[in-house]
């Protein structure tokens, strides 16, 4: 691995990390969301057949996955090339795409819009959520699964020679499936072979995050290069969100823009403002977690792209970034 070590492995091979600029480290850049549909309120079933009308903006903000065409981004890829342009002249240098198996991943597009655009763009191995594994993958062994991953970084993924820098979005729910279990086991046997991050999807409960660790630890995988996303959406409590840092992974705050009063995947979950999570980023940099926070937007539906009247991929730096200094 010695040609690898140290260097950043991009949809359009290897460079330095001094190239990278500022990175957002956990987006979507084609995709489609369409394993996590959710049925619209009754009544409102007309709205989704017509959404993306400016009366419709506020009911697409609060129910995105209620309707299948906002599910589509890899519909968006003129927008998103435009976001990219956009997002490098506020400063933006690399996107780290987490786009996994079961997500529709489209590395082709992804090489293209880094050509086009100049941004740097690293592609995700690995798998998403059970609900999106075919049989095949759940009848595979963990070291068939290993090989894959490993393969997804050393020599391409999808039929391509792309290769693949990171190890995720690797999904889990809760409580972990058995599937899962085994894809966790797998990512970290890569890992231990590559020396590369792991980037974890946690499940919809506190608890899930430590659990998803001891798992990985277990199977020998490097939690100081492992990202637990998601966190502002998982560990609400500052107690326990201490007691999760000290198990030494990334925290990311990756739902910048996303504000909603209902989060149809757990309703007992109050998703915070964009204020309660620079104030939680601050507490943390107060605890001496500082070098340890990564932040993102998790783009991954229609409405969340300028286009739409969303927020797009420049937000971070055009208004939290204030926000946060």
């Amino acid at each position: 691995m010695s040609e690898l070590s140290g260097k950043v492995q991009t949809v359009l091979g290897l460079v330095d990390p001094e190239q990278l600029g500022c990175t957002m480290t956990h987006e979507h850049l084609s995709m489609t969301f369409e394993c996590c549909y959710f049925p619209p309120p009754p009544g409102d079933e007309a709205v989704e057949e017509n959404p993306f009308q400016m009366k419709h903006m506020h009911w697409l903000r609060q129910n995105p996955y209620s309707c299948r065409e906002n599910l589509l981004l890899q519909q968006e890829i003129s927008a998103i090339k435009e976001e990219l342009l956009a997002y490098k002249k506020v400063g933006g240098g690399t996107i780290v795409e987490n786009t996994t198996t079961g997500l529709n991943r489209d590395l082709t597009t992804l090489k293209q819009l880094a050509k086009d655009t100049g941004v740097h763009i690293i592609g995700g191995a690995g798998y998403y959520v059970d609900n999106t594994h075919t049989e095949t993958t759940r009848s595979m062994s963990v070291e068939q699964l290993t090989d894959i991953i490993t393969s997804e970084v050393l020599n391409g993924a999808d039929g391509t020679d792309i290769r693949c820098g990171v190890i995720g979005e690797i999904g889990t729910c809760w409580p972990i499936t058995e599937s899962e279990k085994k894809m966790l086991r797998a990512t970290a046997h890569a890992q231990a072979q590559l020396g590369c991050p792991v980037i974890i999807h946690p499940g919809r409960n506190s608890a899930a995050p430590a659990e998803v660790i001891r798992i990985l630890q277990e199977a020998g995988g490097d939690i100081s290069k492992t990202v637990m996303s998601h966190l502002d959406r998982t560990i609400f409590d500052e107690s326990e969100l201490l007691e999760f840092a000290k198990l030494g992974s990334y925290l990311e705050y990756d739902l910048f823009g996303t504000e909603m009063l209902n989060y149809p995947y757990n309703l007992n979950v109050d998703m915070p403002s964009d204020s309660q999570r620079v104030k939680a980023l601050a507490f943390l940099m107060k605890e001496g977690y500082e070098d340890k926070i990564v932040v993102a937007h998790d783009i991954h539906t229609k409405n969340r792209l300028t286009k739409y009247g969303g927020h797009g991929y420049t937000h971070i730096l055009k208004n939290i970034v204030p926000k946060m200094l």
